[in-house]
């Protein structure tokens, strides 16, 4: 070729190869936004940040678990309207059932508790640390447009979030009823990863 053809080809090149990668990013982002599983994340992390805090952590873990909880059954709902596979229908279901019982745990304490002294900020700023890195993760992955495999993988980093939150409580919490209700939804959520994440490997 030319030497003095061989630049602007060169340039032309480059420049195709840059606006393929954006135009594949793009597509991708309208994909992530367009999913109704990352929508109901971001509607409850809105909600999650505009809610009035306590600071006292037995009450702001309990309020703040019943959204996380609520976004969860939103997601299983979404899954059982839109999803063919029948494992994840049928983890949708028990997540329903499992975190509507949890929900009205966490209502009662609630209705009962009154905020204690002294007040402890520390909670709530690793509960947003805690939500921040699951939208981080949850950003961060490839949304594929298949109901049951976007589920699966975005439950896990939903979850993972209720994991950490408890651990939290379990830190600064002092109330036995919360945190019993955090030691069992650790358990449970551990092993609800675990089942999810098998699922991803077969399916991918």
């Amino acid at each position: 070729m030319n030497r003095f053809l061989r630049l602007p080809f060169l340039s032309l090149l480059v420049f195709s190869v840059l606006f393929t990668a954006c135009k594949m990013d793009h597509d991708m982002d309208d994909m992530k936004h367009d999913s109704p599983y990352m929508k109901i994340m971001m509607d409850m992390m809105t909600q999650m940040d505009t809610q009035v805090k306590t600071q006292d952590p037995d009450h702001d873990y309990a309020t703040q678990m019943v959204m996380h909880h609520e976004a969860a059954i939103k997601m299983a709902e979404e899954e059982l309207r839109t999803g063919s596979n029948q494992e994840m229908k049928t983890t949708a279901q028990d997540i329903i059932t499992k975190q509507r019982a949890e929900i009205g745990q966490f209502n009662a304490f609630t209705s009962g508790h009154q905020p204690m002294q002294p007040l402890v900020p520390q909670f709530n700023t690793v509960q947003k640390t805690n939500m921040d890195k699951m939208m981080a993760a949850s950003d961060a992955r490839m949304i594929t447009g298949r109901a049951d495999y976007d589920f699966a993988q975005l439950m896990v980093d939903h979850h993972q979030a209720a994991i950490d939150n408890s651990e939290t409580l379990l830190q600064y919490g002092r109330n036995a009823t919360t945190k019993a209700l955090a030691q069992s939804i650790i358990t449970d959520q551990r092993q609800e990863i675990a089942a999810l994440q098998n699922w991803l490997t077969r399916n991918r």
